[in-house]
């Protein structure tokens, strides 16, 4: 049996996952720039380590709600790199990491929402939850490099 170990995090009350081997931090997004002209789900650009990382809004993307917690609270970020650029998805909360088994990855249920099948390369069944699993290509499309770059 073959295992993939995936980073595990909430945006709203769905749980998603990526591959591990995908996510290159964590981080908490600070002194964010606000793109002038830019889609609502571009946060902003910030400086991380000395790279300049586009921010993006995981809630917006899918067409969710902005976050009702406090201005006060910290939100997290997954850094990914595409498309020869760095891109920061801003989630609302990380999870835990955890091992499944490739055999158990299922196609997505048709009673799926919609945008989030768009995202999706399929799904857990958990005891307890679905763990959707996100495809970061399909997350940033149409973010590609000309359009990180005119975000830059």
């Amino acid at each position: 049996m073959t295992t993939r170990e995936f980073v595990t995090f909430r945006i709203c009350d769905q749980m998603f996952g990526v591959s591990v081997s995908e996510i290159h931090d964590v981080f908490r997004p600070a002194a964010m720039t606000p793109v002038p002209l830019s889609g609502p789900e571009i946060a902003g650009v910030l400086n991380l380590r000395g790279r300049i990382v586009t921010a993006i809004d995981a809630r917006s993307r899918l067409g969710l709600p902005p976050s009702t917690k406090s201005r006060t609270c910290q939100r997290l970020a997954i850094g990914v790199e595409r498309y020869g650029e760095s891109f920061g998805l801003i989630i609302d909360e990380i999870g835990d990491v955890v091992r499944l088994e490739e055999s158990e990855l299922e196609q997505n249920p048709v009673n799926l929402d919609a945008t989030w099948s768009g995202v999706s390369r399929g799904v857990y069944r958990l005891e307890d939850r679905l763990l959707v699993i996100m495809d970061i290509d399909r997350m940033l499309a149409g973010l590609g490099a000309e359009d990180a770059a005119a975000a830059a």
